[in-house]
This record gives structure tokens, C-alpha cells and sequence, in this order.
């Protein structure tokens, strides 16, 4: 399977996403977002969309946003996989005509996730645990789009991954493709995210020696197994 990476910022990258494809044999690719100079859709199957600092809706701070935008539309009408994480989720939630806005509380941590009924019997979300432990960084929040399902909640955010098309279009707010270094970089760049809060971490609970990283790759890998399934099946 080729993969297509859409990335924003050097210090939010594939990670456990691009090991998965490794594993697997799988060919990655990955653009960064700010060039606005986005493959054709002819060149991939599946399209992944990283997360970032900025917001879906800066488009006059950050205007390659439309033409990445665009990259997404066009790669959902093809018929390609698509898989969002975070603003990746945001920007595909904003193509199907979801509103993106501000979250009422900031969610930065590690927090559990639990399936919503429709996620349960999701060809992709169905092979998750029904709970499970994820990482969070975020302020925004996506709204399902009219034409999606929501498949997964947190207590501090309601709207946590959706599905369009039986699953060939997956979003996710939350990380399971972090690594511990991964992490402290992202750390090191956004740190002043990190202010007090009932859904805020800190660094030590964040990167502490009981940080489920080999957990959450063990989550990622039957997501994405699922997700293959669903596009090659």
C-alpha cells in the first residue's frame, strides 16, 4: 500500500504510524504542507493527515491551508483512504462541512477513549478495545459532519473520532502514533500549552515511566490493520 503523509510542523510527525508501515511493507511518502504542493491523487491509497500548532480556520496566517484542503477533498472523492489525526481530523471534518472550534477545555494528557455504540461495530473502530488510554493535545474540536458517524468519546470531549464511507475516511482528536521522543519534542516546542487545568498533564505524568507508549502502538497497529482491511478488501 502507498502512503501518502501530510505534515505541518517537523516535530509532529508520522511516528509509530510510519513503523507501522514499515512493518507491513508499506511505502511512505511524506509532504509538508506549507510547500501547498500536494501529490496526485493517482500516486497513493491512502492519504494521512498529521497534526499541528495551527487551526483549520487560520487560512490568512497560514494559507496553504486551502490548497491542503483541497488535497483532502480531492482525495476522498477518488475514493482514497484517508486517515486524520488531530488538526488532520479537524481539516477532514471541515471537507465534509463539519464546524471546527474551540473545545471547552483544554485536553492535553493521557486520557482514556470509549467507542460510542456505532463505534463498536465499525469495520475500523470495531477492532478496538472499547476503552482504551490515548494521548491528547488539543484545544479545538471538530463536529461530526453530517455524513460521518461518530465513533468515539472522552469525558472531555465529546467528539473524539468519526468515520465517513463505512470507514475508508477515519478521524481521530486523539494520539496513538506518539513515541517518548516524539513527545518531548512536542513538549519542548508547545510547553506553554501546559498551564493548569482539570484535563492538562504535566510534563512528568506526560513522559513518567509509566507513559503507555507500547500500549497505544498496540491500539494504532489494530486501527490501522482495520483501516488497510476495510481499503483492500
Amino acid at each position: 500500500m502507498r502512503i501518502q503523509v501530510i505534515q505541518h510542523v517537523a516535530f509532529e510527525g508520522p511516528a509509530g504510524i510510519a513503523d507501522w508501515a514499515k512493518a507491513r511493507g508499506h511505502a511512505v511518502s511524506v509532504t509538508m504542507a506549507e510547500t501547498a504542493a500536494f501529490p496526485d491523487v493517482s500516486e497513493y491509497d491512502l492519504l494521512v493527515v498529521m497534526g499541528g500548532p495551527m487551526n483549520v480556520y487560520e487560512v490568512d496566517l497560514f494559507p496553504w491551508l486551502s490548497a491542503e484542503k483541497a488535497a483532502v477533498a480531492d482525495a476522498i472523492d477518488a475514493g482514497k483512504g484517508v486517515f486524520g489525526v488531530c488538526l488532520g481530523a479537524q481539516l477532514v471534518a471541515d471537507v465534509l462541512d463539519g464546524d471546527v472550534g474551540r473545545n471547552d477545555v483544554p485536553e492535553i494528557g493521557w486520557f482514556p477513549v470509549e467507542l460510542t455504540g456505532a463505534g463498536g461495530v465499525s469495520p475500523v473502530f470495531g477492532a478496538l478495545p472499547a476503552r482504551f488510554l490515548a494521548g491528547h493535545w488539543h484545544m479545538d474540536t471538530f463536529a461530526i459532519p453530517h455524513s460521518a458517524v461518530l465513533t468515539a468519546s472522552s469525558d472531555a470531549c465529546a467528539n473524539q473520532a468519526f468515520e465517513y464511507d463505512n470507514g475508508r475516511v477515519v478521524g481521530v482528536q486523539f494520539h496513538l502514533e506518539w513515541t517518548r521522543g516524539v513527545l518531548a519534542e512536542l513538549i519542548e516546542h508547545a510547553g506553554d500549552d501546559l498551564a493548569a487545568g482539570q484535563w492538562v498533564q504535566s510534563t512528568d505524568m506526560l513522559l513518567g515511566p509509566d507513559a503507555p507508549f507500547e500500549d497505544i502502538h498496540g491500539v494504532l497497529a489494530q486501527l490501522l490493520d482495520a483501516l488497510q482491511q476495510r481499503l483492500q478488501g
